[in-house]
């Protein structure tokens, strides 16, 4: 197990690890100036790609956390970065909002919008403004066997109020009933997500820990990337869900009060 002291950026969720709804967890920022004092880095790292970094600079604002818009990673830039490796501006079908067409196309894709003209590949995104047609049109590529990825797999995004909307999984569902065919994922729990974050910011993985409240998500993906993991229990899972899951940590805290205070001890 690597030492905690040893670890030079903390990756970290957002919902349930560092706010909850509109309300930051206690002790949240505390543990950020523990690091800022230290000297050490953090991420704000989230699956949801129907929005950009910008969106969320601007949400972690107003629960009073300033931060540069490059301390948020989506696994929308994570696919950016990911396709750059396959095929420098590529031909895109993305089915994605506006901040994720904006995404691929200041990392040079060119996104394709009609029938006509052929994409290298296919991208599926948390897309809330999804047409049948652009459905239609995904299924047709794919069934010709255009190369296929989406972002994450996430089924439902949670909302205020204990509510939850479909998510990309939804999607890929509703695509893979209609063409047998399932996408390659970039985002968490996937190590892709993680070797992005390592290449646009140099980390290596021994010095980099992801931090979060979810097993299958969060602290699946440091297991399948090998780097280190730290469940906080301010979220989702309990310490029975824990006990009973096959998905182990390296650390597990109350929140990231305790993991503040335990740097700070170090």
């Amino acid at each position: 197990m690597r030492d905690l002291n040893s670890i030079q950026c903390y990756l970290l969720d957002m919902d349930g690890t560092f706010y909850l709804g509109n309300e930051l967890i206690d002790g949240a920022m505390d543990f950020v100036k523990t690091l800022e004092k230290q000297g050490k880095e953090y991420l704000f790292l989230t699956n949801n790609s129907s929005k950009n970094r910008y969106a969320y600079q601007e949400k972690l604002a107003k629960l009073g956390c300033e931060v540069v818009p490059d301390r948020v990673f989506t696994s929308g830039e994570a696919t950016t970065i990911y396709l750059e490796d396959l095929r420098p501006n590529a031909k895109v079908f993305l089915l994605g909002t506006p901040f994720l067409e904006e995404e691929f196309e200041k990392a040079g894709f060119d996104l394709i919008h009609s029938r006509e003209e052929k994409p290298d590949y296919i991208v599926l995104g948390f897309d809330t403004t999804i047409t049948y047609e652009k459905l239609w049109m995904a299924c047709d590529f794919i069934r010709e066997g255009i190369p296929y990825i989406a972002t994450h797999p996430d089924y439902n995004c949670p909302l205020e109020g204990g509510k939850f909307m479909p998510d990309s999984g939804a999607i890929i569902d509703f695509i893979a009933a209609s063409t047998g065919v399932r996408p390659h994922i970039v985002g968490k729990p996937n190590k892709d997500i993680i070797d992005a974050i390592c290449k646009k910011y140099g980390y290596k993985k021994e010095e980099i820990a992801m931090v979060g409240d979810r097993l299958y998500t969060d602290i699946r993906t440091g297991m399948n990337a090998n780097i280190t993991t730290i469940l906080v229990l301010s979220g989702e899972t309990n310490m029975e869900d824990y006990k009973v899951s096959d998905v182990t940590a390296n650390y597990i805290f109350p929140s990231l009060k305790e993991l503040g205070e335990e740097l700070n001890i170090g």
